[in-house]
C-alpha cells in the first residue's frame, strides 16, 4: 500500500489495483471532491456487514435486491468521539422471518466491527418494511 499527496488536502492510497481517493471537506480546507478518510472508515463497517448479509442470503437463495442497510451514528460529547453506531437492516415483507436473528448474527461477524474500539457500541437491528414502503 502506498499513500501519496496529489494536491491541496487530497490523500490517495494505492491498494493492489485500486486507488482510494480522499479529500477534506470545505471546512477542513479541502475541495470535498472525494470522501474524507473518516467517512470511508464508517463506510467500511456498513459495507463489511453488507458482505456478510449478502453471503448469508446468497447461500439460501434469498433475493437481496430489496434489502438495504441504514447506518447512523451517535456522538458521545464527553469523550468527543462516536459512542454508538446503528446498522438498521431493512428487509422486505417477503423476507423469511425465521432468518431475522441469523442475519443480525451474520452482520455482526464483520471483521471491521470486530476491530472497533469496545467503548463504541455497535447495534444491528432488523426493520421489516411494509408493502407501503
Amino acid at each position: 500500500m502506498k499513500v501519496y499527496f496529489p494536491g491541496n488536502k487530497q490523500v490517495f492510497m494505492d491498494v493492489n489495483d485500486f486507488t482510494i481517493q480522499t479529500d477534506q471537506g470545505i471546512k477542513g480546507g479541502g475541495e470535498a471532491s472525494f470522501p474524507e478518510p473518516f467517512t470511508l472508515f464508517l463506510a467500511s463497517l456498513g459495507t463489511c456487514a453488507g458482505i456478510y448479509i449478502k453471503q448469508f442470503c446468497d447461500q439460501r437463495k434469498i433475493d437481496t435486491s430489496e434489502i438495504t442497510i441504514d447506518q447512523s451514528i451517535e456522538y458521545n460529547t464527553e469523550k468527543r468521539m462516536i459512542g454508538k453506531i446503528q446498522l438498521m437492516v431493512n428487509v422486505p415483507v417477503s423476507f423469511p422471518e425465521k432468518y431475522e436473528e441469523a442475519v443480525i448474527r451474520s452482520a455482526n461477524m464483520c471483521a471491521v466491527k470486530k476491530h472497533i474500539h469496545p467503548d463504541i457500541e455497535v447495534v444491528t437491528l432488523i426493520n421489516r418494511l411494509s408493502n407501503d414502503s
